[in-house]
């Protein structure tokens, strides 16, 4: 797990890999437990819309900064296709693993270490703490 963790070079890419590695953790493990196909599957359409949610309300924002600001900056639309670009490339990746099977994922991997069932729940942990509702949960818990 650590050198999924070390080979990236930081934040989306990061990301990136251990969504990677978890896929291939449930593609290699699907022959013991069919319900890890729909496992996979949930996941790829999970982040896929995670990502789409996030796009809009990020182009949500920057609409409603450019109207409460009166005046549209070259700035602002530098962000703006910052975000397209980085959404773009999320949707590029889960497509393609969208488009791989899964027996034909594993040909895939980043390098030759497996992920065990320990490390893959660490994964689902920590991709889990990133969405929107465990990072608000304290104030959920406060109020």
């Amino acid at each position: 797990l650590y050198s999924y963790f070390w080979q990236a070079s930081g934040g989306e890419d990061e990301i990136q890999q251990l969504q990677k590695a978890l896929l291939d953790y449930l593609d290699e493990n699907t022959e013991t437990d069919a319900s890890l196909v729909f496992s996979r599957k949930f996941y790829i359409a999970q982040w896929f819309r995670d990502t789409t949610m996030e796009t809009e309300k990020a182009i949500k924002s920057q609409k409603d900064e450019d109207s409460s600001e009166g005046t549209h900056h070259a700035k602002d639309v530098e962000t703006t296709g910052q975000i397209m670009h980085r959404a773009e490339s999320r949707k590029k990746f889960l497509r393609s693993i969208i488009k791989t099977a899964p027996s034909q994922f594993s040909t895939l991997k980043m390098n030759s270490d497996t992920v065990d069932y320990e490390d893959a729940c660490l994964i689902v942990r920590y991709l889990a703490s990133m969405r929107p509702f465990a990072q608000s949960f304290d104030i959920y818990l406060t109020q």
